[in-house]
């Protein structure tokens, strides 16, 4: 599957970080990660600090799926809101999950310092009632939060416009965000394991594989072979391929980027913007004072007519965005779209399916908090190996479709 689109930014902006060889000889690790895009990157990493041998693959070059693509905006705030995913499971499971991926900000912030020169940037995350109908659903979303101890400050329509310049009618201010450069992040960290001596390679694809007594036998399409204790396909969107159960939708989302802004973004320096129609328009900076924005998502998955979709989406979004900020040159640079997976509830799914066996361990990381998913997932995976059970396992298991 042709993930994305058009020119992203990121590789654009980075240019080549790594070169890393393809796999052409057998090999024996404790985990193989399929995957190393972000997600599988954060997961080979933490494996890979908890002592494990660790070796990624990836049928592309490292990090140029979905991780290029994406817009790496960073929050607790899920697509789902809390009100609906209390409605669904009940307000514990979703207190875990704001929780957790409020506790996952501070997770990638320590990660990110630690391998150092990624771009993180703590910021605020402004989430607004896109038409006037939504603005009692943002009250009772907010009263829910600080109910339970979640920090946020509810903006009248005055605020908005004199703290932000753009009108809405309502808007939640959160302090618990941020933004990182995703493929750096992702390269970065692939660095960070083959110091340690675990292993990437790129331009590696895997045929098939067969768990084992006490581990996992994986071919390659070059008939090469790698043993394993444990294996985790963390291949993105195409994650899916290895179930015959269906477990997301793709749907593709647009983005562009523009020059960077003459009159500065000040009132956006450190807060992104999202608002309450789905899908949303969502917006963020650069540090050279661009706007990245994206949005317009649709059912399309099919890369030809995604792709004949760019142009006409990025316009669209560009319109929206230049309606929210009549006063901003938007001198648009870059437009990209890309392939993502979207659960009906918004929440991923890590640790073992049913069809595969305790070894074979799968960190989806779908949705818009896919970078804040997946720190939460490496952590999980980690525990599973390690025999220990993560305080999101269940709620993060396949196990939910039942009770969806």
């Amino acid at each position: 599957m042709d993930l994305k689109s058009g020119y992203p930014f990121w590789p654009v902006k980075n240019g080549l970080l790594n070169d890393f060889p393809a796999l052409r000889e057998n090999i024996d690790c404790d985990v193989l990660v399929i995957g190393a895009g972000i997600t599988g990157a954060l997961v080979g990493w933490t494996l890979q600090s908890d002592g494990l041998d660790v070796c990624l693959v990836d049928r592309r070059e490292a990090g140029w799926g979905s991780t290029a693509a994406s817009t790496a905006l960073l929050q607790y705030e899920i697509d789902t809101e809390m009100q609906a995913l209390a409605a669904r499971y009940g307000i514990d499971d979703a207190l875990l999950a704001y929780r957790s991926c409020e506790q996952a900000i501070g997770s990638l912030q320590r990660a990110a310092r630690s391998i150092g020169d990624v771009d993180f940037r703590k910021m605020r995350s402004l989430y607004y009632a896109s038409h006037w109908y939504h603005v009692k659903r943002l009250r009772r979303e907010a009263a829910l939060r600080l109910q339970h101890g979640f920090r946020l400050r509810v903006l009248e329509a005055n605020a908005v416009k004199d703290r932000f310049g753009f009108d809405a009618p309502l808007a939640l201010l959160t302090e618990v965000a941020a933004e990182v450069d995703p493929y750096r992040f992702a390269q970065r960290l692939l660095s960070a394991i083959r110091r340690a001596g675990g292993r990437v390679y790129d331009r590696s694809t895997v045929a098939d594989f067969a768990p084992r007594r006490g581990g996992v036998a994986v071919r390659m399409e070059n008939d090469t072979s790698v043993r394993c204790r444990h294996l985790v396909i963390a291949a993105g969107y195409e994650s899916q391929n290895h179930l015959e159960q269906r477990v997301a939708k793709n749907r593709s989302s647009y983005a562009f980027v523009t020059e960077p802004v003459p009159e500065g973004l000040s009132a956006l320096a450190h807060c992104m913007v999202w608002e309450s129609a789905r899908p949303y328009l969502y917006l963020r900076r650069t540090r050279d004072e661009r706007l990245i924005v994206g949005g317009e998502d649709d059912a399309i998955d099919l890369p030809a007519r995604r792709d004949a979709r760019v142009v006409a989406k990025s316009e669209k979004l560009l319109k929206k965005t230049r309606a929210l900020f009549p006063s901003l040159t938007l001198d648009p640079a870059f437009a990209w779209a890309g392939t993502f997976a979207e659960t009906e509830d918004g929440l991923p799914f890590f640790g073992a399916h049913p069809q595969h066996g305790p070894r074979v361990h799968f960190a989806m990381a779908y949705g818009g908090n896919g970078i804040t998913y997946s720190a939460i997932g490496a952590d999980l995976l980690r525990d599973s190996i390690a025999g220990r059970k993560h305080p999101c396992a269940d709620l993060f298991s396949f196990a939910r479709l039942a009770r969806a």
